[in-house]
């Protein structure tokens, strides 16, 4: 059942990422695109005053799963573990961090802007 999860985390928590960069640019799925960055901003900035900046429950759950299969020495962003699964490296946390702010702040821009252009067109 663990190895089950740890897939099921990996495929769904790349896809939201994904879901994240990139719903905007379709017409049909930029209202839960927004949604979905802006859960995504709450629970790093809101729960991370808890947890720590960046908090992902995803990442926790993953975590845990990953502990009950033995991996024990996992990095604290799903993130770097994402780029350093795909590519090899080992790439910096601050990188890392710093690249999964701008680019998450930046499809936030491009998520409020579209939306806000489709209301007004739909408010004509």
């Amino acid at each position: 059942m663990y190895a089950f999860l740890n897939i099921f985390f990996f495929v769904f928590h790349s896809s939201l990422i994904i879901f994240n960069l990139f719903g905007w640019t379709w017409k049909k799925t930029r209202f839960a695109n927004l949604i979905v960055i802006l859960l995504t901003a709450f629970s790093w900035i809101i729960l991370g005053i808890w947890y720590g900046f960046g908090y992902c429950p995803c990442t926790d759950w993953h975590w845990q799963v990953r502990e009950r299969l033995g991996y024990l020495d996992m990095p604290s962003s799903y993130t770097k573990f994402l780029i350093d699964s795909l590519t090899g490296l080992d790439v910096k946390e601050a990188v890392v961090d710093t690249l999964a702010v701008t680019l998450l702040a930046l499809a936030l821009v491009a998520s409020v802007f579209t939306n806000v252009r489709d209301w007004k067109r739909k408010r004509k």
